[in-house]
């Protein structure tokens, strides 16, 4: 089984996180029926990991309760780490520690939109090709010199490392990890059962 925890914040963008969630999920039940065994829980288990033990107001307003406070760096194969007004979060020293020493236990690291400047501020971008929300692409690019924003693209594989544009691209990144961790069919049977129009 590979843990799939997933950081939440205030002011994080809904889909940023619910996003990849409903795609590791949907692929745990996949998995399962595919294997005539209907254990979902086999492949992915998905857990929601945020600063606090409170109930975390997203930018939308929705509020939503994490699983767990921010958990040793062992607990956590895949992390994904989610944008939206990322500006207070920005600032959260602890926060930032926490992502960097994840990272150095973790299969993957990825972030969807904003995400990548919360990577980025925990040194794990240095010197590659990246990309986040269109919007914001400049900033990204003005605030940490040494990566290489990539436009126009959905995400950007780097190995151990991946990042996404904004909100909608990290599902399309999320499926991309599900077929690097599981392989191509289930990736597309996963796209498949949430009725979503992969970009490959």
């Amino acid at each position: 089984m590979l843990s799939v925890g997933i950081l939440v914040f205030d002011d994080v963008e809904i889909l940023d996180f619910a996003g990849p969630y409903e795609v590791f999920s949907t692929a745990a039940r996949v998995h399962g029926r595919m294997n005539c065994n209907g254990a979902a829980a086999n492949l992915f288990k998905c857990f929601l990991v945020a600063p606090a033990m409170r109930p975390v107001r997203t930018r939308g307003g929705m509020k939503v309760l994490p699983d767990c406070v921010l958990t040793p760096s062992s607990d956590i194969d895949v992390l994904i780490v989610p944008g939206g007004d990322v500006s207070a979060i920005l600032n959260d020293d602890a926060v930032i520690r926490w992502i960097a020493a994840q990272h150095s236990g973790t299969v993957i690291t990825a972030s969807v939109c904003t995400g990548a400047f919360l990577l980025a501020k925990a040194g794990l971008l240095d010197g590659l090709d990246v990309t986040t929300h269109w919007e914001d692409q400049d900033q990204l690019q003005a605030s940490f010199p040494t990566l290489m924003v990539k436009r126009g693209v959905a995400w950007v594989d780097c190995g151990k490392v991946v990042t996404s544009g904004g909100i909608s691209a990290g599902i399309d990144m999320s499926l991309h990890l599900v077929e690097r961790l599981a392989g191509p069919e289930l990736a597309a049977a996963t796209a498949k059962q949430m009725e979503y129009r992969w970009l490959q």
